[in-house]
């Protein structure tokens, strides 16, 4: 039985994962701050307990981010040192599809992030995914006390987290590879378009106001540096998951 440790486990693309490397027959560690049942303890930002949850790991998917990014640079540094101790055989890392084109902070972390893997000697996968259903949602739900729902003229191609799991589980599961091919949702769609279809499904009448934004920031998303070209992976759209939601949230 494969031993896999997940970073992350707790979080929206963390928790099936786990579901889906546990029904694969792999004997999971779920990494976490907190203790509980099925969690193992360990802190990525200080490095306490971490030793101890990746040792006898024979892989590590490493999905943790803090909020905003804000110290991944240097968790993913512990963990690479941690599991490069322990002698693990492969590490697989979720990261975001445009990072080298996107001129965004967290973005620009995400590249160093890919690179101290690549230069860490671990053997490694790196998968890069568009933005989840979840994430694009959010983005309007925030706007929740404004008069009218603001969405920038720009093109994403959101996927199921679902999906992510199931390829990331795939992956964990495969040998060492590289960076593999990106993945998307089935549909590229304009944010306003999005902004709508979400506004039919919730039920406001709020109007969507798009926003052409100038800069390297708009320019990049303009140049579909956000999109994956080719047969998608995904097969949930960004309507399908509106549908998926509790009747009290539409």
């Amino acid at each position: 039985m494969t031993t896999t440790m997940v970073t992350g486990a707790t979080g929206a693309l963390g928790v099936p994962t786990v579901q889906r490397l546990r029904a694969a027959g792999h004997d999971v560690r779920a990494l976490s701050r907190r203790s509980g049942p099925g969690l193992t303890t360990g802190d990525l930002l200080t490095g306490a307990g971490l030793p101890e949850a990746v040792a006898g790991a024979d892989t590590v998917l490493h999905l943790a981010t803090g909020p905003r990014g804000k110290g991944d640079v240097e968790a993913t540094r512990r963990l690479l040192d941690a599991a490069t101790a322990a002698g693990v055989r492969h590490l697989v890392l979720i990261s975001i599809v445009g990072i080298d084109d996107i001129p965004l902070a967290y973005y620009r972390d995400k590249v160093v992030i890919e690179r101290l893997v690549r230069e860490s000697g671990l053997p490694s996968t790196v998968l890069r995914a568009t933005q989840f259903h979840s994430f694009v949602e959010a983005m309007f739900t925030a706007q929740r006390r404004s008069p009218v729902v603001v969405a920038p003229a720009i093109r994403l191609q959101p996927i199921a987290v679902e999906e992510v799991a199931d390829r990331l589980a795939e992956l964990a599961g495969a040998a060492p590879a590289g960076r593999v091919a990106d993945i998307g949702g089935p549909e590229q769609h304009g944010l306003p378009e999005l902004a709508r279809m979400w506004a039919r499904a919730t039920g406001t009448r709020r109007p969507v106001l798009p926003l052409a934004l100038p800069g390297k920031l708009f320019a990049a998303y303009r140049s579909g540096a956000a999109l994956v070209p080719g047969a998608p992976y995904g097969r949930q759209s960004f309507t399908a998951h509106l549908a998926t939601r509790p009747a009290a949230l539409r």
